[in-house]
Formats: C-alpha cells, sequence, structure tokens
C-alpha cells in the first residue's frame, strides 16, 4: 500500500527524465553545482538531489614504465563516465496543463557546466525504456571494474613472460573480457598462433 502511494506520489509530481548536455569533462561538477543548489534556490517542488544520474565506470588499464633497463607493467585504475558529455536528470518542466515552465528550466540552465536540455526550449523527455536502459548500465558498472584494451590487432608485441619469452609476434586477435591476446609467433620458421594474457606481453617499441 505504502509503496503504491509513492508510485502515485511520483505519477502526480509531473517529474519526468530528460538528458542535459554538460561540457567536456564538467558532468561532475555540474552534478555537484546542482545539488548544492537545489535547497539554496527553493527548487524542491521541481527537482530532487536523489534523481540527477551521472553513471560512472572504473576502468583497469595497464601502465608500462621501465625500471633499471627493464620494462614493467602495473594496473591501474581510473574511473570515467559512462555517457560522456551529459547528465540525466528527473524535473517537472510542464504543469498539469502541459503549460512549459521557465524556472526550473532556467534553473538548469544557468548550473556551471550545463549546455542545454537536448531539445533546446521544448525539452524532450526519456522515454520509460531509455531511462530503464541508463539506469541498467549504472547498476552493471557498479561494483566491477572493466579492463581497456591497450592492444591492437596486427600490431607487434614482444612476450615477457612464459616458454616464449623474448619473442616478437603479432595481434591477431583480442579477448576484451578475458584481458588475452592470440599473437602469431615465428617458432621453429613457421608462424604459430599463441594464447597469452596481457601482463605477458608488452609493445615491441616500449621493449627496445
Amino acid at each position: 500500500m505504502e509503496e503504491a502511494q509513492t508510485h502515485q506520489a511520483e505519477a502526480d509530481s509531473g517529474r519526468k527524465w530528460y538528458t542535459v548536455q554538460t561540457r567536456s569533462n564538467m558532468e561532475r561538477k555540474a552534478v555537484e553545482h546542482l545539488k548544492r543548489m537545489i535547497d539554496r534556490e527553493d527548487m524542491g517542488e521541481y527537482i530532487s538531489k536523489d534523481d540527477i544520474l551521472s553513471p560512472e565506470e572504473k576502468v583497469s588499464t595497464l601502465v608500462q614504465v621501465k625500471r633499471n633497463g627493464k620494462v614493467e607493467q602495473k594496473q591501474k585504475q581510473v574511473t570515467r563516465m559512462l555517457y560522456p558529455g551529459y547528465i540525466f536528470i528527473k524535473i517537472k518542466l510542464f504543469d498539469d496543463q502541459d503549460n512549459f515552465l521557465e524556472k526550473p528550466w532556467y534553473f538548469i540552465k544557468g548550473i556551471n557546466g550545463v549546455v542545454n536540455f537536448i531539445g533546446g526550449d521544448r525539452p524532450i523527455p526519456l522515454t520509460k525504456e531509455e531511462i530503464d536502459t541508463i539506469i541498467a548500465h549504472k547498476q552493471q558498472a557498479e561494483g566491477s571494474v572493466r579492463p581497456k584494451v591497450v592492444f591492437a590487432v596486427g600490431e607487434n608485441v614482444k612476450i615477457t613472460d612464459g616458454p616464449f619469452l623474448g619473442l616478437v609476434g603479432q595481434v591477431e586477435e583480442i579477448n576484451e573480457e578475458l584481458c588475452k591476446l592470440k599473437v602469431s609467433v615465428n617458432i621453429f620458421g613457421r608462424y604459430t598462433p599463441v594464447e597469452l594474457e596481457y601482463n605477458q606481453v608488452v609493445k615491441s617499441e616500449d621493449a627496445q
């Protein structure tokens, strides 16, 4: 009963999800500024701090460094936006008679880092399917670390570990999910594909 009343209250509020474009690399600052200004400008009638999304993901990348003449690889984690240049806001922009409300529109437009609503002067709300997909992507990214590919098909790599240590081969396939490469290596005069993990190779130009 209580849950049904909550859903009804949300429906009666007239709030819908919209996509807002931000300046490059300003997504986080725009969200922080927006949350601070909601109370300061008394905008709780139109928007809640909990209804602002800027989905992020953690990416694990390999950084190659030279130490005492030897090439080593270290893993580094970075956080980046799932939707660079955009944030998603649930806000009331139209009254019950579908009249456009300028106050909340100008409020969002005045936030530091914000460029505009998608749709401009007549913002276009996201469909239920679209916002459900965005929320699903956000939930999938939370608590997980996705490896970032630092190799490309066709480039040469030098093997730094295992039975083929020291050999140079060419990348044929990349399995980003398993962090593995299939590398074509010249063994006894014949090119043979071998499967290697990311941390078993370095780019050949970096191994000079």
